[in-house]
């Protein structure tokens, strides 16, 4: 049996929450500073474009402040 193997079979006798806060920590231990930096960067030129494009309309703050302001009554 390999080390991962030996691993896998050890996390699968966790509970079920405790399987899923072991996952997102594996996850996240893939994700660097840098490429969540650069997945941003692309995140913010993409909608950048597609506001200037007019693909997007922007909402006035004025307007999002009352719709929220109404939800939170």
């Amino acid at each position: 049996m390999t080390r991962l193997q030996a691993i896998e079979n050890e996390a699968l006798t966790l509970e079920p929450d405790e399987r899923a806060a072991l996952a997102e920590t594996l996850l996240a231990s893939l994700d660097t500073p840098e490429k969540i930096e650069a997945a941003w960067a692309e995140e913010i030129e993409r909608r950048s474009a597609d506001f200037k494009s007019g693909a997007v309309r922007g909402i006035p703050a004025e307007i999002v402040l009352a719709e929220a302001r109404a939800l939170l009554k």
